[in-house]
């Protein structure tokens, strides 16, 4: 079968994995058989990540590139907020995150379409691991291959003495029983099976790492290449169309803005929540198709003369900059609904959205003006990760609970029903709410932080939710809604 990519995209190598790589893969595969748990993310999972980027990036033959070592940073970091946090729809657009970011720091793509590509690769990369482990795992010794039977029995003669000397040795001191017990996760018999299976695919997928580090695919030599570009009226006169009409958009709005929360009440059959919601989309929308329009306008624009560079600067500087007032008038409208009906995880995960697509909008400006932007592809994919990151510094369920007794206190509104399904990490700002409604808002947290945990699932919010039901345990909940 022929290979799909070319040898000068992705080459073939008739190398075996070296020997470090696999001990690497093994030893991240024990880590992920000794810290996964279905039920409870903590610590462990940010060791595990280290783990197999150390099995792929630290074996790497070749020098590894700043901007591998910065997306391994922060795929360790996205992958570690599971010790702090609780919240699942946080953990899950962090665990996401973290894969992208862990595939990029092993891919190094420059270019749009290496990223892309690239973030595919272990898709493909299977046939290619096995062969290269295969070649690994059986060496020549003198000429003759390691027998696959004796090299079983080796393993398993060590596992044995291991369990048996160190059951001895656990038997005869009661200090040595109690490490080798914190250290050891207790496993029921029944479970061994699935403790392999996870030691197989965490070591699988750290091979598949080593491999696309070890044989990098060269997935920008695919990019499109810049042609001639069409002539400036072209591209001018639409570009300069869509930037009158953002003008236009953008100067009503500012009226708006400048006539406050005035306009909302006046208007008739406009509430706050109808004007919020009625435009807030379609400006997301409209952020994404700049985007769109941006990159094909970069494509085919002419730069030939200067006329045409200093039209491109200030045409796409224009749209650039007006789009960052559209993003500033859409979390306008988010603020208004959020001042009247209060915080809750959408709205504040769309306003974080809106902010990273005006970061974006401020580096397209600068790459326009400079006319170069062979850095932006990584740094638009930094800054969301960096934003989702700042979301989880700023602990929003914990936030959300925060706001919602503040708004109680001063109004005596709350909804208890919301605020009882949020996570731990909003226990310490619930448990400031009069006993009644702490009752109510914390009873159906009980459940997630009723044991004490092992060293690997350990993390900060329920640790501090533990503590406060062991000090001051919720009563039983009288109130139906409120």
């Amino acid at each position: 079968m022929p290979p799909l990519w070319s040898a000068r995209v992705w080459p073939l190598t008739k190398d075996g994995a070296p020997f470090g790589v696999l001990v690497a893969a093994a030893g991240a595969g024990l880590v992920g058989a000794s810290v996964l748990v279905a039920d409870a993310l903590g610590v462990g999972i940010g060791l595990l990540v280290l783990a197999v980027l150390l099995a792929a990036l630290a074996t790497r033959p070749q020098t590894v590139r700043p901007r591998q070592i910065g997306f391994a940073v922060l795929a360790v970091a996205l992958f570690g907020v599971a010790s702090v946090r609780t919240a699942a729809w946080l953990l899950t657009l962090c665990v996401l995150a973290g894969l992208l970011a862990t595939i990029l720091a092993v891919t190094a793509g420059r270019s749009w379409t290496g990223i892309l590509l690239g973030t595919l690769s272990p898709l493909g990369a299977f046939s290619r691991t096995a062969r290269w482990t295969g070649r690994g795992v059986v060496p020549r010794v003198r000429g003759r291959r390691l027998p696959v039977g004796r090299a079983l029995a080796i393993t398993a003669a060590s596992v044995l003495l291991l369990l048996v000397f160190g059951g001895l040795f656990a038997g005869a001191d009661p200090v040595f029983a109690d490490l080798v017990g914190g250290l050891v996760p207790e496993i029921d018999p029944a479970q061994w099976i699935g403790r392999f299976v996870l030691f197989a695919v965490v070591a699988a997928l750290a091979l598949i790492g080593a491999c696309l580090s070890h044989q990098a695919p060269d997935f920008d030599a695919l990019a499109p290449r810049r042609g001639t570009g069409r002539p400036r009226a072209e591209w001018a006169i639409p570009l300069g169309a869509l930037v009158a009409l953002f003008a236009c958009f953008v100067g009503v709005q500012l009226v708006v803005l400048a006539d406050g929360n005035r306009h909302v009440v006046r208007t008739a059959g406009l509430t706050y929540a109808e004007y919020a919601r009625q435009g807030f989309w379609q400006l997301l929308a409209v952020t994404a198709l700049t985007l769109l329009v941006v990159a094909v306008v970069v494509r085919i624009a002419r730069r030939e003369t200067r006329g045409d560079r200093l039209t491109l600067r200030v045409l796409l500087g224009a749209l650039c900059l007006l789009a960052v007032l559209v993003v500033a008038s859409a979390l306008r409208r988010m603020w208004l609904y959020e001042d009247a009906y209060g915080f809750t995880r959408l709205r504040l995960l769309v306003q974080a959205t809106e902010v990273w697509l005006g970061l974006v909008f401020v580096l397209v400006g600068i790459a326009g003006i400079r006319l170069r932007g062979r850095w932006l592809p990584r740094t638009v994919i930094a800054t969301g990760v960096l934003t989702l990151l700042a979301l989880a510094a700023l602990n929003p369920d914990a936030f959300i609970a925060e706001r919602s007794v503040d708004r109680y206190a001063e109004t005596g509104r709350i909804d208890v029903g919301y605020l009882s399904g949020l996570s731990a990490d909003a226990a310490p700002a619930l448990d400031r709410l009069p006993p009644d409604l702490r009752s109510c808002a914390l009873a159906t947290l009980e459940y997630h932080v009723d044991a004490d945990e092992a060293w690997y699932t350990a993390n900060l919010s329920r640790a501090e939710a533990r503590e406060i039901y062991r000090d001051r345990p919720p009563g039983l909940c009288t109130l139906s809604s409120r």
